[in-house]
């Protein structure tokens, strides 16, 4: 799987002065299997291990987000877990709206950071989104997918 975001290989060379030949993307561009790094974003295992212990089911759709809205934030007790578990909700309701809005793509900005592209050309930062939430749950994640989803 070819993930440009993550760094030339420096195993293949090419003619150019040695950077990989399919490491010469433009930045923001998004590679050829845009399902594979779809599925690399979705895994949020963290996020997944919590809800699978407080018996919430993610299965990618709207209503797993006001599923995870109604969890029990103990997670705010720890401050290493904190960030990561914000992180995850992030990449997690872009995952929803990916799956469910039509239109909606993963992008990865220049400085690397994922967003959702919307059709409307609107780019979406729904890491903080999810940091925000795991944090102070508001807004909720349930509320940013409908705010997104009408856009």
């Amino acid at each position: 799987m070819h993930l440009p975001f993550l760094g030339p290989r420096h195993e293949k060379k090419s003619g150019d002065g040695g950077a990989p030949a399919r490491a010469r993307s433009r930045v923001g561009e998004f590679p050829a299997d845009a399902e594979a790094v779809a599925e690399l974003l979705s895994e949020c295992e963290l996020l997944r291990s919590h809800a699978a212990r407080a018996g919430v089911r993610l299965d990618d759709t709207p209503a797993s987000l006001e599923a995870l809205d109604q969890m029990v934030p103990r997670w705010r007790d720890d401050p290493e877990i904190l960030p990561w578990l914000g992180h995850d909700a992030g990449l997690y309701l872009g995952t929803v709206v990916v799956r469910t809005v039509p239109g909606a793509a993963w992008q990865i900005r220049s400085d690397g950071e994922p967003v959702v592209r919307l059709a409307s050309g609107r780019a979406v930062e729904v890491v903080p989104a999810g940091q925000e939430w795991a944090v102070n749950g508001v807004p909720e994640l349930s509320q940013w997918y409908a705010e997104i989803a009408e856009a």
